[in-house]
């Protein structure tokens, strides 16, 4: 019970620093995510005369816990948030822009990472794809909350983050084949690669079946009872049944979470939720999704604790431009046929790019036995920093300088 008690203070000293640090950069009208990695950074780097909050750093970054609280508890709620606050028919009316980038996007760029990171740097094979499956997923958290304050338009907001609630799912199942199946599927030549198609799908087909029917099943439960507590409780009840089920079936939990929610949300707000309960719904998992932003971005910061940096920086250079270079390529193959991006929209796009923590939390979920796991924690850690840091940073003036944002459009066409 008193290490109960002394984990639950951690956490909470944690949210406390990480809660002070949102509330300064909403104060000064910075992005909050990049000050929290910030924050995290310097708390990681330096050694403060607190010995709590040195004990909740060292508990809070065990490769275990970072990955549990990431996977299993964070990320279906942040993935069943985003599909609540974005409305179908918006995702719908982008189809194939999403589409081409979130699955022939992904796979391009997982292709171009993994072959020029084996082939530059030198990586074994499976290390090399398993690192291209980690950089082929992106995080809309950063990205969105800096497009809002730019007022960019409800177009792009709608692309990127389409792109990354479908992306997430591809670069997971990719990440587990790369990861575990890969070397066999080398060795068994045209016969593996049917084996791995075969798993994708069956990983991508199953998840979407498990979130469909579930995510119509609690729609039909909502139907009988106009009380938002209950609905509220009913919807994260499907977000982790529908993650935790398709995990134990071995199909894609992400999957299952994105299609589930989607259907919640779009069917079953129109069938059983009243403007009340939609509005509520809302404010519950905003101030739910705010905690596990605010922890998440500051542990991303903390983790520099367990990377060793020394004589590595020719490589982690490397790794920045060949992912850089990759999503260029990438997105520029891959909206071709929708032909709804023009030039200053593709070059927002492809910065707005960012990675996030689920690429460290993948990586740290590799056993220790796994061949070339430092290197490849190394080069995630490097990557999500420069990505989040540098990246997040310069979106705002990007926009500026592309002229992207609402207010300048509305300006022009008046």
């Amino acid at each position: 019970m008193h290490e109960f008690n002394e984990t639950f203070i951690q956490i909470l000293l944690l949210l406390a620093i990480a809660i002070t640090v949102v509330g300064i950069a909403k104060k000064i009208n910075q992005p909050d995510t990049i000050a929290l990695v910030l924050v995290g950074l310097l708390l990681g780097i330096f050694t403060l005369p607190f010995p709590l909050i040195d004990h909740a750093e060292e508990f809070i970054t065990q490769s275990n816990v970072f990955q549990v609280i990431i996977i299993s508890l964070f990320l279906p709620i942040l993935l069943g948030d985003a599909t609540l606050k974005l409305p179908f028919h918006h995702l719908y009316k982008q189809r194939n822009t999403v589409i081409g980038m979130a699955l022939g996007g992904t796979f391009l760029s997982f292709i171009l990472i993994g072959f020029s990171v084996h082939y530059i740097i030198g990586l074994p094979i499976a290390v090399a794809f398993a690192f291209a499956a980690l950089m082929s997923a992106t995080d809309p958290i950063s990205v969105l909350s800096i497009f809002k304050s730019a007022g960019v338009s409800e177009k792009l907001s709608t692309i990127m983050e389409g792109e990354s609630l479908f992306n997430d799912g591809i670069a997971i199942v990719l990440f587990q084949i790369s990861s575990v199946y890969l070397l066999t599927y080398i060795e068994m030549g045209w016969a593996g690669v049917g084996s791995g198609v075969w798993l994708f799908l069956r990983f991508a087909v199953g998840g979407i079946l498990v979130g469909v029917i579930l995510g119509f099943i609690f729609s039909q439960i909502i139907r009988f009872f106009d009380d938002y507590p209950f609905e509220i409780v009913i919807s994260a009840l499907l977000f982790f049944g529908s993650y935790f089920i398709a995990e134990h079936l071995h199909v894609s939990g992400v999957i299952a979470v994105v299609a589930g929610g989607f259907v919640f949300n779009d069917y079953g707000g129109k069938i059983g939720m009243s403007k009340e309960t939609e509005r509520n719904i809302n404010s519950f998992w905003d101030v739910i999704t705010l905690i596990a932003n605010s922890l998440i971005f500051l542990i991303v910061g903390l983790e520099i604790r367990n990377i060793d940096f020394s004589g590595q920086w020719n490589i982690i250079l490397y790794a920045i431009l060949i992912v850089i270079g990759a999503r260029i390529i990438a997105i520029f193959l891959s909206t071709m046929p929708a032909k709804s991006l023009n030039r200053k929209e593709r070059i927002l796009v492809n910065w707005g790019g960012l990675k996030g923590s689920l690429s460290i939390a993948l990586a740290l979920s590799l056993p220790a036995s796994f061949e070339g796991r430092d290197t490849l924690l190394l080069l995630t850690f490097s990557v999500v920093l420069f990505s989040l840091i540098i990246q997040g940073l310069t979106l705002k003036p990007l926009i500026a300088k592309l002229g992207l944002n609402q207010e300048k459009a509305d300006n022009d066409i008046h």
